[in-house]
């Protein structure tokens, strides 16, 4: 997978669980746990890839162009 590739993979699922967040902070529900059990093994999986795309995508900054140097 390239590297336009991965950055669009991980940008997915960081909008997915900052949607899961968006879901806590106003209705106090939690989709992951709905979905997967409360920190079940599933769901601290899935967490943890969320975490390490968002980590991922702080490299994102050093990697933005505003397109006027091509």
């Amino acid at each position: 997978m390239n590297s336009r590739g991965l950055d669009y993979t991980a940008l997915t699922i960081v909008i997915i669980g900052a949607i899961n967040w968006g879901l806590i902070g106003i209705l106090k529900f939690d989709l992951v746990a709905f979905l997967f059990g409360n920190l079940s093994w599933i769901s601290r999986i899935i967490y943890t890839i969320v975490g390490i795309c968002g980590l991922y995508l702080i490299s994102a900054y050093g990697r933005i162009t505003d397109g006027s140097d091509s």
